[in-house]
């Protein structure tokens, strides 16, 4: 593939959508086979050679060691706990009775067998629609400051008010625009085709949702919950339908970790020993604050030992209280895996929350882990994701996040990409290590997944967000080491080896 139909296939990837509406050029032809040819090489290579994780190596490596097994909560939208492919990896709480209504274990949950949802209610019913967290802080501080005149007292109100403004001013931007885009789509509806219509469809979709959900004001999809989000003491919600109504994140995420390996069922995941928990508190928009700290706590609690965390936002309304329930899993030696984001942006400079490092943190807790996305591209300079964030601090290390086939509801598997995808790759791993070496505490399996990262430190890429013209590729060059603290992508053969050495 030349670079210039991998920037544009990399481009179409991150959006997830295309509105091209004419096809059968030649450059369409050629990249049509370029498509054809990608399809047969893309199945397991993130298991594979570098620019792979060296996966099947490391199994090679330790085919005569037995392995413990591992717990690893997925904190996301849900998993399909029936997947075919997942059968034998759901966790479940020998401590509690299926069915019978009570908290058996006194854990403060009822039911819950394979983990919990706290995007539901008791009835059993489930949020999923839910509005950005820049407009739920607007939303709020709208009836305080929405009305003229404003009174500003003292320096809280102020900086309060200048927020008001900030966010106010975000969400009528993005709303409008949104909304400006779903007229234009509906009036290329009209006049197309059936075939022009289903390449628009997942646009006018996508549009709609920011415009309806995303950046609605009035929009309040946790209602149906029936707690408040604000009050961290208010534990007394969620059900344990560990599924939900869109489980296709989570699913994914929980394949990469642990789908079953050598079954010839579907694509194999990263570790081999995992018992998969589902925490559902990632809904269609922003997570709240709240059900995060609370299933970081829950997870901990209740016997993982890493966490996956495919999620963030922009604005963290409670840190503080999250902050807490990170540093209650650094306390129980538990390790957090975060995905950087995909908005190819320094989160030094702008950052994605969950974060390594609060403006109010004195320095890194010892068990999280921040993960920037990489692809299969390194000799055509396009190593890291167009849309990955990285931060030569705030980033600890890449993994492959493009082109990732694995499971999804329904038995079935679907090739997705961010940084969603190559959190788990990492969290894979450190349960993978923990596994084979029990003794090794998970604060030095971190170290080592860094330590033994390949480094393409001197290595000029693309820098995610960069690359759309020739004319551009240039200046958008980067030595790869800056994007991330190890300059590399997690190696899991070389990691072993370190293992190993560390137990003579």
């Amino acid at each position: 593939m030349n670079k210039t139909i991998i920037r544009l296939s990399l481009a179409v990837f991150a959006l997830g959508i295309t509105n091209v509406m004419y096809a059968q050029t030649k450059e369409e032809k050629k990249a049509a086979k370029a498509e054809e040819k990608r399809l047969k090489e893309i199945p397991n290579w993130y298991n594979g050679k570098g620019p792979g994780m060296n996966t099947e190596k490391a199994y090679k490596m330790l085919k005569n060691r037995n392995s413990e097994t591992v717990v690893v909560a997925i904190i996301d939208s849900g998993v399909d706990i029936e997947h075919e492919d997942l059968q034998g990896r759901i966790w479940v709480n020998e401590d509690e009775i299926p069915g019978n209504g009570i908290d058996d274990d006194n854990n403060g949950y009822i039911d819950d067998v394979h983990g919990w949802n706290f995007l539901g209610n008791a009835n059993g019913e489930n949020a999923n629609d839910i509005r950005l967290e820049v407009t739920r802080i607007f939303a709020k501080l709208d009836k305080k400051y929405g009305k003229m005149p404003v009174s500003i007292t003292n320096e809280e109100e102020q900086a309060e008010y200048d927020l008001y403004l900030e966010v106010k001013e975000k969400v009528e931007t993005q709303r409008a625009q949104a909304q400006q885009i779903v007229t234009i789509i509906n009036q290329r509806m009209g006049g197309a085709t059936e075939e022009q219509k289903a390449q628009l469809k997942p646009a006018l979709e996508y549009y709609t949702t920011q415009a309806e959900v995303y950046y609605n004001p009035d929009h309040n999809g946790r209602a149906i919950v029936g707690d408040d989000p604000d009050d961290f003491s208010d534990t007394n919600y969620g059900n344990n339908d560990v599924e939900g109504p869109d489980a296709l994140h989570g699913t994914h995420v929980g394949g990469i970790v642990g789908a079953v390996r050598g079954n010839e069922v579907g694509y194999d995941g990263v570790a081999n020993d995992v018992l998969l928990m589902s925490l559902r508190a990632v809904p269609n928009g922003d997570e709240f604050d709240k059900d995060i700290a609370l299933a970081i706590r829950y997870a901990v609690d209740n016997g993982a030992k890493v966490i996956n965390m495919s999620f963030g936002k922009a604005y963290s309304p409670h840190a503080k209280e999250v902050f807490e329930a990170f540093e209650y899993a650094d306390s129980k030696g538990v390790l957090c895996i975060h995905a950087a984001g995909n908005d190819h942006k320094n989160i030094d400079e702008e950052p994605n929350f969950p974060t390594s490092m609060y403006d109010f943190q004195m320095k890194k807790l010892d068990h999280f882990l921040t993960i920037g996305a990489s692809t299969r591209y390194v000799k055509d300079d396009m190593l890291p994701a167009p849309f990955s964030n990285y931060a030569s601090s705030g980033v600890d290390v890449f993994a492959p996040g493009m082109e990732i086939l694995n499971t999804v509801p329904q038995s079935e598997y679907q090739e997705l990409q961010g940084t969603s995808m190559a959190c788990p790759m990492v969290t894979g791993a450190a349960a993978f290590l923990k596994s084979y070496f029990p003794n090794m505490s998970m604060k030095d399996i971190a170290d080592v997944l860094l330590k033994s990262a390949t480094s393409y430190r001197g290595e000029l890429q693309v820098k995610p967000g960069g690359g759309n013209s020739d004319e551009d590729l240039q200046s958008d060059m980067v030595d790869f080491g800056t994007l991330s603290t190890t300059g590399g992508i997690i190696n899991l053969a070389e990691a072993v080896k370190m293992c190993l050495e560390m137990e003579k």
